[in-house]
């Protein structure tokens, strides 16, 4: 004990560690926002307003933790995001963590406008297609600028070719401590940043503890936007909501299906607009949930079913364009959710509830039978007929079929569906048969 304290006492003398002056907590604090998923509107607008908060409380730097695999915004809006990280009054850096996450596409050029860039184990960086310039200059990846743009680089290759902006001897950086530790004491934009606190413990040993950092992500609000922007969500939420919308018109009322709906299709909608979405996808889309609810009405699946069946089927496959290919083609798991979503919502579901929402109700009304009334169309077998100013389903025997306008008797109830005889050559009823006991 007294040799490891004299050794630390030592070592103060000669200046090689530092005198316990500050504790971690009485450091500028350092932020951190998460750039997580694809960088649309929401994610664009996230970032430069984490530039201008930790600008004006006191931050003495901003780490982007960034795990995505590209951007769907224009050049246009993309160029002020990275002008905005580039053009900051503090030190920004971007970390590609934790480890196995990515920056490809536009994404990556976050790195590349960044004061200091580092990369968790295992991330990938690449993807870029052609550079996006600021001010007439190209943003420059180091070296491997002309790779990235249709290759991808590892933590350590991207280290290598100067991709990364700190000087990290090991395989990445793991965690975000670990950033704040690689950005201590360097200077930036005429700041010296001072993210660790060194000390000796009561043993002797040299202790390290990083300054506090916040953690920011996108409101509730935004959170809920940005997700309805995911392809696969999109996708699943605007067909989702068209059906809910048809299945409530077709109830006659506003209920918890209706507005369901609504919110579903207005998240959808603002997703497929966030996204590049070919327009011959999306009028397929919109027109086989028309041809889809033309048989909703008639409670039977028929021709137009299968219209819109291999309608929608096609848009799900045609519905996003080329950029970001990887990053926007849906699963076969969306795919099949999608397609036999909608086959047994408007094969089965939707039938069924027409022919119950609209069918005449039954129950107590076994006074019917023996009662008279008009076909209202031909019954052989099958029809409808008036009995008791209702239109109901009939069903008469094959030997004696009713023309419309004949008049009829209800000799049972099946169901919805009525069996009817005709007043003249079907068996008497039991009213005739009464009456010839009687006489």
């Amino acid at each position: 004990m007294f040799a490891a304290v004299t050794l630390g006492l030592f070592m103060m003398i000669a200046g090689n560690v530092p005198q316990q002056v500050d504790d971690a907590a009485d450091l500028a604090k350092v932020d951190v926002f998460e750039v997580s998923g694809l960088i649309d509107s929401v994610v664009a607008g996230g970032i430069e307003h984490a530039v201008v908060r930790s600008e004006s409380n006191g931050a003495q730097a901003l780490v982007l933790q960034v795990n995505s695999p590209g951007a769907v915004v224009d050049e246009a809006r993309m160029r002020e995001v990275l002008t905005s990280i580039r053009t900051s009054s503090i030190p920004i850096g971007v970390w590609v963590g934790p480890s196995g996450a990515k920056a490809l596409g536009w994404s990556a050029f976050l790195l590349a406008v960044a004061d200091v860039s580092a990369m968790a184990p295992r991330a990938t960086v690449g993807l870029t297609g052609l550079p996006i310039e600021i001010d007439g200059e190209p943003v420059s990846l180091g070296g491997a600028s002309t790779l990235l743009r249709s290759g991808t680089l590892g933590t350590t290759d991207a280290r290598d070719r100067g991709v990364l902006r700190l000087d990290i001897a090991d395989e990445g950086v793991p965690v975000l401590r670990n950033m704040l530790f690689a950005m201590d004491g360097l200077t930036i934009k005429g700041t010296e940043l001072d993210t660790v606190v060194e000390a000796i413990d009561d043993s002797g040993a040299i202790t390290r503890e990083a300054a506090t950092t916040r953690f920011f992500k996108l409101g509730t609000f935004e959170q809920l936007m940005h997700t309805s922007a995911s392809a696969a969500l999109a996708y699943l939420l605007f067909s989702f909501g068209l059906a809910l919308l048809i299945f409530e018109f077709y109830t006659a009322g506003i209920g918890i299906a209706g507005f369901v709906g609504a919110v579903c299709t207005v998240l959808g909608t603002f997703g497929l607009t966030e996204l590049p979405v070919r327009p011959i996808g999306l009028a397929l889309l919109i027109f086989s949930v028309i041809a889809l609810a033309i048989d909703v009405q008639v409670g039977i699946p028929r021709v137009w079913t299968g219209i819109g069946l291999l309608s929608f089927v096609v848009a799900s496959f045609a519905l996003y364009g080329s950029v970001q290919e990887q990053a926007l083609r849906l699963s076969w798991l969306t795919l099949i959710s999608g397609v036999v979503s909608m086959a047994l919502a408007f094969v089965v579901g939707m039938p069924s509830m027409v022919r119950t929402r609209f069918a005449t109700p039954t129950i107590g009304r076994e006074w019917l039978i023996g009662s008279h009334g008009t076909a209202a169309t031909d019954i052989a077998p099958d029809g409808e007929a008036t009995v008791q100013g209702a239109r109901w389903r009939a069903r008469t025997n094959r030997a004696t079929p009713i023309t419309s306008g004949q008049p009829l008797r209800v000799a049972s109830i099946d169901g919805v569906t009525l069996d009817v005889e005709p007043l003249e050559g079907a068996a008497r009823d039991y009213r005739e048969m009464r009456k010839s006991r009687e006489d």
